[in-house]
């Protein structure tokens, strides 16, 4: 195991991992007070290598890094690679390409719902985790050995599990399918946060369009604020005061000091100035601007037994096909389904309409039926013994 603390270091390495034909990779990092993740370790292995990045090592330039990751020539390999990719995309608008998360590969193969790496590493590696510094202080230095060795078995055992699942994927003929999910893990919009958008994200009943207004100007200011800042936003400001200031529309000072949900003492601070100004904005949206929400469709009464058929269905096939029930459909979806010829749910698009929301359709125009043959689930062509 290598330790890199310098940039010349981290730029030997990645120059020799660049004609590696994969890299494992895995991030720690520290989020519990800032809105944006602090990357605190790097940990790569290539076929042959082993390696830590401290990126919080005195001015070292995590450039060469990044152009590894953008490297087209090498396969990038995470387990949940979402966080990470997070990481990456904010920090240098970087997204591994190309990219192969085993977590979905291995629900692609049959291992379950959102199966862990402790469970893939025992599985098919024979080894095991330790777990003992998984609750670590990653921004404390110096790391001791144990942490490190801990930090490094989150890559080497993935070396193996990336061989056998790749492997898998090929025999099976399902490279496409997991390709089609790592396209969504590489999409920018799946790690962008526009501040505009923040009001979706707070749960509570709106009281006419202009609170609905209020609440899109207030939680796009909180948005910046703790973007600016670098603070989570409840310590800017918590969702249950967004709520009422959108219900309460206060004007002044004063009257935001009044209301229940607002900490003492924030009605003199610097930062009301902006708040009461996008309560202004948002009294004075145009009704135009104002968003339209939408609510959910009522589903038609008498669907229960079909959706229970359909879930019959589901779990046929991914018994069949070995592939992870949430990785098609959820309960809602099927809902969409048993409702709605033209539900725009996962299922009835790509790979996923093949292996299931086909053959969903057929169920509901009567063209198959469901029956038991001891102790399995048969399809029926309806008219056909």
């Amino acid at each position: 195991m290598k330790i890199v603390t310098t940039t010349s270091e981290l730029e030997t390495v990645c120059a020799r991992l660049s004609g590696a034909g994969f890299v494992t990779v895995d991030t720690e990092f520290m989020r519990d007070s800032t809105f944006w993740s602090k990357l605190c370790l790097i940990q790569m292995a290539g076929p042959n290598d082993e390696i830590i990045i401290d990126p919080l090592a005195p001015d070292i330039d995590l450039k060469s890094f990044y152009d590894l990751m953008r490297n087209k020539k090498v396969v990038k390999v995470f387990h949940a690679a979402r966080q990470d990719i997070e990481i990456f995309w904010h920090d240098a608008k970087a997204i591994p390409d190309p990219l192969f998360d085993t977590q979905i590969a291995a629900m692609v193969c049959g291992f379950g719902d959102s199966v862990g790496y402790e469970t893939l590493v025992n599985r098919l590696t024979k080894g095991s985790v330790d777990k003992s510094s998984r609750f670590t202080d990653w921004a404390r230095r110096p790391l001791s050995d144990k942490q490190l060795h801990y930090a490094m078995g989150d890559v080497t055992h993935l070396r193996t599990i990336y061989e056998v699942l790749a492997k898998r994927l090929t025999q099976s003929g399902r490279v496409r399918w997991v390709a089609e999910e790592m396209a969504i893990l590489q999409d920018p919009a799946t790690y962008e946060a526009h501040p505009e958008n923040a009001w979706r994200r707070i749960k509570t009943r709106f009281k006419g369009r202009k609170g609905l207004a209020v609440l899109v100007e207030v939680a796009a200011w909180r948005e910046r604020q703790a973007q600016e800042r670098n603070q989570p936003r409840s310590r800017i400001l918590k969702d249950d005061a967004l709520s009422e200031i959108a219900t309460q529309i206060p004007r002044s000072a004063e009257e935001l000091d009044r209301l229940r949900s607002i900490p003492k003492g924030m009605a003199n601070s610097r930062s009301i100035a902006g708040l009461l100004e996008a309560v202004e904005r948002g009294v004075n949206m145009p009704d135009s601007e104002i968003p339209v929400v939408e609510d959910a469709k009522p589903l038609p009464s008498g669907i229960g037994p079909l959706v229970e058929l359909l879930k019959v269905l589901l779990a046929m096939r991914c018994e069949e096909n070995d592939v992870a029930q949430k990785l098609i459909a959820k309960v809602s979806d099927l809902e969409q389904i048993a409702a709605y010829d033209d539900a725009l749910v996962p299922a009835m698009s790509g790979w996923r309409r093949e292996v299931f929301g086909n053959d969903a359709m057929r169920l509901k125009r009567g063209e198959i039926s469901l029956s038991a043959k001891g102790r399995k689930i048969i399809l029926i062509e309806n008219g056909k013994s």
